[in-house]
């Protein structure tokens, strides 16, 4: 599946929506940063990149705060 098919099905991984806003660079930079415990969805620690996020979902790491929405990624 290609992160076009993803974003069409108002889906995106974890790791790729980090990568898509410009938290990391690289895929292996995200592995770290949610595997270490410093990303949280919805408020909640979450340490599976591949976790799917929907619309409406907020994704919070490095101080920062980060809505999930299709229309502008």
């Amino acid at each position: 599946m290609t992160e076009t098919d993803t974003i069409n099905t108002n889906t995106i991984k974890l790791e790729q929506f980090l990568k898509r806003i410009g938290v990391v660079q690289t895929g292996g930079q995200a592995k770290l940063l949610i595997q270490a415990g410093e990303v949280r969805v919805n408020g909640a620690v979450e340490t599976r990149r591949g976790r799917k996020l929907v619309t409406g979902d907020r994704v919070s790491t490095m101080g920062e705060t980060f809505s999930v929405n299709f229309s502008t990624l």
